[in-house]
Formats: C-alpha cells, sequence, structure tokens
C-alpha cells in the first residue's frame, strides 16, 4: 500500500468464518485437523524445494483420520503449513513448495501493494521488481501479489504451485496477511508447502493497548511490537497516555500537562506510519473524566472537589464550562495526529460515583445536572451528558468511538450515544452489569476480559499476570467477564478482543521483562481471534515449540 486505508464502516460488522466446499478433494486440511511437520531433509520443518528425490516423511498424512497419501515418483501430498495464527484452510498438492532462491523477485499487479511488495522482498532476501502483468516478464520463482475478488478486505488466497507464489485478496491489508503466511512458513530456511491456502480473521478487531501514560516506553520499544503486531496479524495497537501519573505526548494546545518523560509528535508520527504499513490502526485515549490527574496538576481550578473541600483524585469537575474545553482542545488537537478510524474515549471509574450519595458530597455536580436535565436530574446523568458531549467532539473527526463498559452508568435518564461501541473489561464496577446487557441493547463489544487479557504490573489487588497457556486453552472472544461466555447468537456484536498491558506499579517491570511477558499470550490472543475454535486441536506444548521456532 502506499498510503494507509481507513477502512469502511462495514468492516465492523460480521465477519463469517472461512468456509471449505465439502467437494474439495480429500487433501484439503484446516490446521490443527491434522498437523505435521513438514517434509524436509535437515529437520527444519521445511519440505525441499526442487528436489530430485521424494523428500522425507512421506508417509505423513495430510488429514486426520485419512489414507495415508501414496507418494508420486518425487513427491508426497504436501502438509498444512505451521503458522501463528493458523491457516483456516489449505488444499494438498502434489509438488516441491516454494522457498526464496538467490535472484528471486517479488511482482506486483497494483502499484498500491507496492509497500507489502518492497517490505516482503527485503524480508525474504528478493529482489522487488514493481509491476508487471499476469502474462509480462514472467520468471518461474516469482512471487506475486495480486489485487483481486471480494469479500473480508483481510481475507487473501495463497496458492504454491510450479515453485511460485501467487497471493491475492480484495484488499491491500489480506495480501499483506498473506505475505506474513509465508515469511512464517519459510522462517529459518523452510519451505512454503506447495497447495492452497485460503484464511481470512473470524474478528475484525484484534488489539494490543499499551498504558504509555503510568509507564513511558520508548518509542523503538513501541516500534519493535509493531513489528511484532504486524507479523502475527494484529491490527489495532491502542495508546493510553493520560492519566493521573503522567501525560505522555507532546502537545501544542496545553503545553503545561505534558510531562517531562514523553513522546514527541514526531516520534508518533513515524509510530503511527509504521503501524500503518503493517495494516495497524493505532487507537488513542484520552480518558475523561476521570484519569486526568496530569492535566489537572496543572489546572488545579478544574479539579473535582467534595463539599468539605476535599480533592477527588484524578477527577475533573464536569460541572465547569472550562473542564469540557480542555479536553475538546486535546481530542481535537490529536485527531490529526491519530488518523485512523477508532478512538477510545474512557469514560470509566469518574470517582464521583463511587460515593454513597453523589448529590449530597458533590452539590456543585447535582445543581449542573438539574439545570441541565431538569429537578430529577443526578450526578451520573451528568457524567452521561459529559461522555456524549465528548463523543460529539470525536464523532465531527469521522471516528468510531468506544467507551470503557463501567462509563455506561446503569438506570440514568440520559443514555450513552447509540454509537458508542462497549470496551467490556470487568464486572467489578459499581451497579455492575453482565455483558448480555449491553448486547441486548443492540450494543457492539470489545473484548478485554480482565480474567484472561489484563497484563497488570506488579500484580494489584487481584490481578496476576495473564498466560498464554490459559488464554490458548480457555478464552474465547465471547468470553467478556469471567470464565463464561455469552450466547453464540450475540456472536456478530462481539467484534474482537484486545490484550492490554497496564502499568499501575510502573516499576514491577523493565520494558523489556514486559515484552518477555506478553510474548506467549500475545500468540494466545490471536490465535483465537482469527480462529475462536473452543478447544483447539493442537496442543500448548506443540504450540509453544510452534512459537519457539517461528521466534
Amino acid at each position: 500500500m502506499s498510503q494507509h486505508r481507513r477502512r469502511p464502516s462495514a468492516r465492523q460488522g460480521t465477519r463469517r468464518r472461512a468456509v471449505v466446499a465439502a467437494a474439495a478433494f480429500a487433501g484439503t486440511v484446516a490446521l490443527g485437523t491434522g498437523i505435521g511437520v513438514w517434509a524436509s531433509s535437515g529437520g527444519d520443518g521445511g519440505s525441499t524445494a526442487g528436489a530430485s528425490r521424494p523428500p522425507s516423511g512421506s508417509d505423513r498424512s495430510a488429514s486426520s483420520g485419512a489414507a495415508t497419501p501414496t507418494p508420486t515418483r518425487s513427491y508426497p501430498l504436501s502438509q498444512a503449513p505451521r503458522t501463528i495464527p493458523a491457516v483456516r484452510s489449505h488444499t494438498a498438492e502434489r509438488g516441491p513448495g516454494w522457498r526464496p532462491q538467490r535472484g528471486g523477485r517479488v511482482v506486483v499487479s497494483d502499484p498500491a501493494l507496492a509497500d507489502e511488495g518492497r517490505l516482503t522482498a527485503g524480508e525474504l532476501g528478493l529482489s522487488y521488481a514493481g509491476q508487471k502483468g499476469a502474462d509480462e516478464d514472467v520468471r518461474p520463482g516469482d512471487l506475486r501479489l495480486d489485487l483481486g475478488g471480494s469479500g473480508d478486505p483481510e481475507s487473501y488466497t495463497m496458492t504454491v504451485r510450479g515453485g511460485s507464489v501467487r497471493i491475492v485478496g480484495p484488499g491491500d491489508a489480506g495480501v499483506f496477511y498473506g505475505t506474513r503466511t509465508l515469511k512464517q512458513e519459510v522462517h529459518g530456511g523452510g519451505t512454503a508447502p506447495e497447495g492452497v491456502v485460503r484464511d481470512q480473521p473470524a474478528k475484525p478487531q484484534r488489539g494490543f493497548m499499551l498504558d504509555i501514560a503510568r509507564k513511558p516506553f520508548t518509542a523503538g520499544w513501541i516500534e519493535d511490537r509493531i513489528r511484532e503486531l504486524g507479523d502475527l496479524k494484529f491490527n489495532e495497537l491502542g495508546l493510553h497516555f493520560s492519566d493521573d501519573q503522567g501525560f505522555r505526548i507532546e502537545s501544542d494546545t496545553h503545553p503545561e500537562i505534558v510531562s517531562r518523560d514523553h513522546l514527541t509528535k514526531a516520534q508518533v508520527k513515524e509510530i503511527v506510519a509504521l503501524a500503518a504499513a503493517r495494516h495497524i490502526q493505532v487507537v488513542p485515549e484520552i480518558d475523561s473524566p476521570g484519569h486526568l490527574g496530569a492535566v489537572l496538576a496543572a489546572h488545579p481550578e478544574l479539579q473535582l472537589r467534595n463539599a468539605q473541600g476535599v480533592a477527588t483524585r484524578g477527577a475533573i469537575d464536569i460541572s465547569e464550562d472550562a473542564s469540557a474545553k480542555i479536553v475538546d482542545d486535546l481530542l481535537d488537537e490529536y485527531a490529526d495526529l491519530f488518523p485512523g478510524s477508532y478512538w477510545n474515549l474512557g469514560g470509566d471509574e469518574y470517582q464521583a460515583l463511587t460515593v454513597a450519595d453523589p448529590e449530597a458530597s458533590y452539590p456543585q455536580l447535582a445543581a449542573a445536572a438539574r439545570e441541565a436535565y431538569g429537578a430529577s436530574g443526578t450526578v451520573a446523568d451528568l457524567t452521561t451528558g459529559w461522555l456524549n458531549d465528548r463523543a460529539d467532539t470525536v464523532r465531527a473527526h469521522e471516528r468510531t468511538m468506544r467507551a470503557w463498559n463501567d462509563g455506561f452508568l446503569r438506570g440514568t435518564s440520559v443514555q450513552p450515544a447509540d454509537d458508542l461501541q462497549v470496551a467490556y473489561w470487568t464486572g467489578k464496577e459499581n451497579g455492575a452489569r453482565q455483558p448480555v446487557e449491553y448486547l441486548r441493547a443492540g450494543r457492539k463489544v470489545l473484548n478485554y476480559n480482565d480474567e484472561y487479557l489484563y497484563y497488570v504490573l506488579g500484580q494489584p489487588n487481584t490481578f496476576v499476570y495473564p498466560t498464554g497457556q490459559r488464554i490458548y486453552e480457555q478464552w474465547i472472544p465471547r468470553m467478556l467477564r469471567g470464565t463464561s461466555a455469552v450466547a453464540a447468537r450475540y456472536e456478530p456484536q462481539v467484534l474482537g478482543g484486545s490484550f492490554a498491558v497496564w502499568c499501575d506499579l510502573a516499576n514491577s517491570q523493565t520494558q523489556d521483562q514486559v515484552a518477555a511477558g506478553i510474548r506467549m499470550p500475545l500468540r494466545a490472543t490471536i490465535e483465537k481471534l482469527w480462529d475462536p475454535e473452543t478447544t483447539p486441536a493442537m496442543s500448548w506444548t506443540d504450540f509453544k515449540a510452534l512459537a519457539n521456532r517461528l521466534g
């Protein structure tokens, strides 16, 4: 891609799983249904390209329960590729497969694929030959990238046949994911197996969220994670960059609020550009009306105080017009810096709502609520109105907005905007509601389940570091709260999920320790977002070994 394209809103809708036609011949396999290492002469898991004799391992079956294929004089029936995430289907064929060769080329059918072509050529040690027609200067061994077909723009078909590879998809994102599959297949000198891969994600939103407000991470570390996420086919990186502990991105409208250790806008632009090249959208979050301690440190006049004059930690006084102005200034400013489709408004843990009688404790909020919503207006109404007003600001920038589930308050006369998606993370909030309440109301939900997907530094309260094994063996995207899944009929409303790093006790781990700690949880998460089978066919031991081999 020459530049990142915003996906249409239809991308947020239902994604149907790829269907393998029943008429496909018996060589069609789905990874996990008959996984075996590829035939190889060197034990690296790849079949030998261009071999003059049959590769070893020809007695391995192509699918679970199928009769052992009888090799031809030269090649056995191919095995399904072993990748993370697993491909959805592979139609086996007989042939040498493909591996990068000296002097090999990458060609593209459309200039929109130039970025994907150059990146893949560099990774595989090939030359980038630019745009070529289907019948123009065709050479054996070429890797060809094409745009074509219809359907999910993240889907692709990869055909390995006759010593060459063709990856085609209806969108450049799908073609990119095909190159990620190929990259994994040939990792360490391996071979892409002969046959046809047809692949697409089950969930349209596949994310990783990073709290850089409580703990600053270097730009280089974030860029390394983007490369890792891209190779694993994640498509979102959330940045929580404003909280009580720090405001971590340069600001022109309010430089007084920015923490000493922060990212410059130039660095953020580089991060956003790198992410776009990997088909990852960066999703910003300026949480409000809570979690604004860093902003309030520079503007104590906007600090929420109770009837006794005691400051409420992290909370801005939403009865003041100046409070709305400063947050809207920031939302407008960063809209240009983050051009993706999504925005997180936060909305969680406003401390004014945690006391027994918010109206008595915060009379200025109660008065503002009655003025705005009549004699029965409450602080909860005022807080919901605040969220809706911030949504109006962001909506003007044509973003799809989400807020944390505890920002959707129960029993209010003012309802959250209809187009707000629910970022569901906990069932521990005041007046906790089951996920099904949001789903019955027609809300679309993104899964941040804190039981499985929250990596909280220092493990405060009841948090424990999540393990890849537990995610891999137990979690599915419909498991929004705790260990129970919502009914299958709500599958289309569950847009996907996001693994999250929160830095509550920031010095508990270095950023390198964080990278090591989240390595296997990220791989397990993407496996379940790409193809959310309740019980994976590959054992955790085998999955971990594959992850270690792929790097």
